[in-house]
């Protein structure tokens, strides 16, 4: 969905920005969403006529950026690369200090990306269904990593475990990036990442694709069955990606800010990167992706309650 609206630029707007813009990733360097923040910022820092820098605060699960950002000054100078965790995933589990509606004006929808179940290439397992017969016949016998708790891979594996009715220790990181590397290197024998994280991985062979956890194969993985497919239902866990701006951020400059980054997500350059990891490029205006934020708080809220999870 490209949206395009006509806007009409005020003043306030037509002066922003006046300095470098910084783009706050909430994960370590390296990882799907850094990526995706850095090939945004490339382009949009000439569409704006300012310089733009991204820098990492991963930590606490997303929570030390979204405060970051949440409490900069409120003049579209500071944004953050905000995703399904840090603003529905993480406050759906745990309070917060930090409120993903009211600490936040929405800017733009980025995309969505599958989210992959992936084997260590060397773990002795065919398939979905022989780990799930494995961990039945020795609980904990494999270990999954996640990018923290109240991050998708942390909810993803956690709705596997319930509905495949097994059990297996997860072990949480600061963000997708170290996780990917431990489960590559053997010290943990899964994860859930996005397919923007996990797909050059898989490509290079030092992970192996078990299922997706979505309601659809990967037209980039077609012989890669879904997870309903491979006997286990009700894992559907689909990604997202927007771009926020701290609350009280004037209307007139989030409208430019959203009408940029629009133009960007527009560019081939930028939609084929994105593409060819995994993700599909998405926009919306702001006031689209804050009711798509509020509506996403109220589904994982529910998950949360139906599936007990909690933030330990």
């Amino acid at each position: 969905m490209i949206v395009g609206t006509a806007i009409t630029l005020t003043p306030l707007a037509m002066a922003f920005p006046t300095k470098t813009i910084t783009i706050v990733v909430p994960t370590a360097a390296g990882g799907g969403n850094d990526l995706m923040a850095r090939t945004i910022a490339q382009k949009l820092g000439p569409m704006l006529g300012q310089s733009i820098v991204v820098e990492n605060r991963a930590g606490a699960n997303g929570s030390i950026a979204s405060e970051f950002v949440a409490r900069a000054a409120p003049d579209g100078h500071t944004l953050m690369l905000g995703y399904i965790a840090t603003h529905a995933m993480n406050p759906a589990l745990q309070k917060l200090r930090y409120d993903p509606v009211t600490d936040f004006e929405p800017v733009g929808l980025v995309g969505y990306s599958a989210t992959l179940m992936v084997a260590n290439a060397n773990t002795p397992v065919k398939d979905v269904k022989d780990l799930v017969a494995q961990l039945k016949a020795k609980p904990d016998k494999y270990t999954y990593a996640t990018a923290g708790n109240g991050t998708a891979p942390h909810f993803a594996g956690e709705l596997f475990k319930l509905n495949a009715g097994v059990v297996m220790l997860g072990v949480p990181y600061k963000g997708a990036a170290p996780a990917v590397n431990d489960t590559i290197g053997g010290q943990t024998q899964f994860m859930f990442p996005s397919l923007f994280t996990a797909l050059p991985h898989v490509k290079g062979g030092t992970l192996k694709a078990l299922a997706v956890a979505g309601p659809k194969r990967s037209p980039l993985l077609p012989d890669v069955p879904t997870l309903k497919e491979a006997g286990v239902d009700g894992v559907e866990v689909q990604q997202w990606y927007a771009l926020f701006a701290p609350g009280k951020t004037p209307k007139a400059v989030v409208d430019r800010l959203n009408k940029a980054l629009n133009d960007v997500l527009r560019d081939k350059d930028v939609i084929k990167r994105m593409e060819d990891h995994g993700a599909d490029v998405e926009t919306s205006t702001p006031e689209q992706l804050g009711a798509m934020v509020k509506s996403e708080l109220v589904k994982w809220k529910d998950v949360v309650t139906k599936a007990k999870l909690t933030a330990e």
